[in-house]
């Protein structure tokens, strides 16, 4: 049986993958049924994220660490 009470806290890669999904679905629903050119939110996005695997450097990120989330492999088992 597992630990749950380590396994059930938010960690750094997971809160990441919770932003990144909150802003894409957001900006979806906003041009779907406000205006279209809320889309370009769901390129940059996309854009930032690629940047991000090649350099490493993501300002969210940054900003996680000093509210004190602790990084762990996100989909460890």
């Amino acid at each position: 049986m597992r630990d749950t009470g380590e396994e059930m806290k938010m960690t750094l890669e997971r809160m990441i993958l919770l932003i990144v999904g909150v802003v894409v679905l957001g900006s979806v629903l906003l041009a779907t049924y406000h205006d279209v050119r809320w889309l370009w939110l769901t390129g940059l996005m996309g854009a930032h994220l690629i940047q991000t695997s090649f350099t490493g450097m993501c300002p969210v990120v940054a900003l996680l660490k000093k509210s004190g989330f602790r990084s762990r492999a996100g989909f460890a088992s």
